[in-house]
């Protein structure tokens, strides 16, 4: 390969793209990038370092590149962008390979050692918690997280001048058409962290053992790895039983390496106590709420104690996490006097989780949960489980369907059919297809200092905050 100065990237705008081109524009490459003309989550992280993100896909975008990055999305290997770089042999590369070409250093003439978190549920809160421990430690990692802007990190993507490299590591497709081979088998990390297993992407994965077979893969792929897996998750367990390797288990029960062995929470904050092999590490505390954040934060403790750092310089990480964009996100508080907030929960166990902290949270108050699933095979798959994944809400308002650009629409499933059968579980659950709908809605009850409201979903029911705000 010819020495590389300029890059592009196709599908820019993406969140596993925009860290990688902000890591890449650090390390003093020229970054290009392409995507459809529409408001994305990243467009303020991409503004922040004067990326400018061509509107379209056009062949001649990439005619002064040297690589080619890409995304699954936006038509992947046929994207025109690709196709013109392969007939040119411009090198391209995937998502996932970039990641893992990153992290082993060589194109920026480093050897970095890699931390990557994967699991189902909480990979970009647990690897900003990394990042946030390690920076505050003065190793100055380098990472890539999935998502537009953490309050302790600034970006989602940095190049430091430490020998860490952290990523999440995703569990779905390489390109979804053309290679299945899971996104994280490309990187090679010495410390991988496993949160837990469970089926998101029934589109790809036909089963849960079939995609456990896949973290026990990766587990697997380098023998002198250390593995930080939660020993409580049921799917976890299993892996660890046909795990042979360096391995240390975290959760709730005391028969973990690492266990909470007390937690509470209030006003927003958590506050667990640590034993370990039968040592107690004391009180930590966390500006977020939730047992699975406390689960999250334990995860980041062990491996910022597996980097060197003392317990106090973690302690004082931890605390100084502030949360990541979309991940319980307080956005304001309405002219109404409702308090607002945005999360991407968008599994039926991030749904019940998240609204069960809310609801302890902030138990004197109606929560109402304005939900927007995200893609037909998952809430078809799914759908059961979606039933039953909102005791926790007051009032539950679902939107039409955001479906993946990898994706046709399947007619057999809709919002309509879900919020029809949700009733039965439900006593409260209204379906309003559009941005419109809900805005109006929401004015018209004109909730009140005794309500919460969040918007939840992974596609872009974000985007009704400004109009709330705006509106009320």
């Amino acid at each position: 390969m010819k020495k590389i100065k300029n890059i592009h990237f196709v599908g820019i705008k993406g969140v596993g793209m925009t860290p990688l081109a902000i890591v890449a524009k650090e390390a003093g490459f020229e970054v290009t990038g392409s995507d459809i003309n529409e408001e994305f989550i990243t467009d303020k992280a991409l503004q922040k370092v004067n990326i400018a993100p061509l509107v379209g896909f056009s062949r001649s975008n990439i005619d002064e590149s040297d690589l080619v990055i890409t995304t699954g999305a936006h038509g992947g290997f046929d994207n025109p962008e690709v196709l013109e770089a392969k007939e040119r042999n411009i090198p391209v590369w995937t998502q996932g390979q970039a990641v893992g070409e990153f992290m082993k250093g060589d194109v920026f003439g480093k050897n970095f050692m890699g931390i990557s978190i994967a699991g189902s549920h909480g990979k970009t809160t647990t690897a900003a918690m990394i990042a946030t421990i390690l920076k505050d430690g003065n190793l100055d990692p380098s990472y890539i997280i999935g998502t537009s802007e953490i309050a302790s990190l600034g970006l989602p993507g940095h190049l430091g001048k430490g020998k860490y490299f952290i990523a999440e590591a995703d569990e779905y497709a390489t390109e979804p058409q053309y290679d299945k081979t899971p996104k994280f088998l490309w990187q090679h990390p010495e410390i991988l962290v496993i949160t837990n297993i469970e089926l998101d992407h029934p589109d790809l994965f036909e089963n849960v053992e079939i995609l456990r077979r896949d973290f026990l893969s990766f587990a697997n792929a380098n023998p002198k790895k250390l593995l930080i897996i939660c020993g409580d998750d049921g799917e976890n367990k299993k892996l660890i039983n046909d795990f042979s390797g360096n391995k240390i288990t975290y959760g709730f029960s005391p028969t973990n390496d690492y266990s909470i062995e007390k937690f509470k929470e209030d006003n927003r904050e958590s506050f667990f106590w640590v034993n370990s092999r039968g040592t107690s590490l004391g009180e930590f505390v966390l500006n977020l709420p939730g047992e699975f954040n406390a689960l999250n934060a334990l995860a980041s403790v062990i491996a910022g104690i597996e980097t060197g750092l003392s317990i106090e310089k973690v302690k004082a990480g931890i605390k100084n996490y502030k949360g990541a964009k979309r991940r319980f996100e307080y956005i304001g508080r309405l002219a109404s006097g409702a308090l607002l907030f945005d999360d991407y929960a968008h599994h039926p166990t991030e749904i019940r989780k998240t609204l069960k902290a809310f609801h302890e949270n902030y138990n004197n108050k109606k929560i109402v949960c304005i939900f927007q699933p995200h893609t037909y095979s998952r809430t078809k798959a799914l759908f059961d489980d979606f039933l039953k994944a909102f005791s926790n809400a007051d009032a539950v308002v679902v939107s039409d369907i955001y479906p993946s650009l990898r994706e046709e629409k399947d007619e057999s499933v809709s919002s309509k059919i879900l919020v029809n059968k949700m009733s039965a579980y439900h006593n409260n659950v209204e379906y309003l297809p559009s941005v419109r709908d809900v805005v109006e809605y929401i004015s018209e009850n004109q909730f009140d200092d005794n309500y919460v409201i969040i918007t939840m979903g992974a596609g872009d029911i974000y985007k009704i905050n400004e109009k709330l705000i705006t509106k009320i």
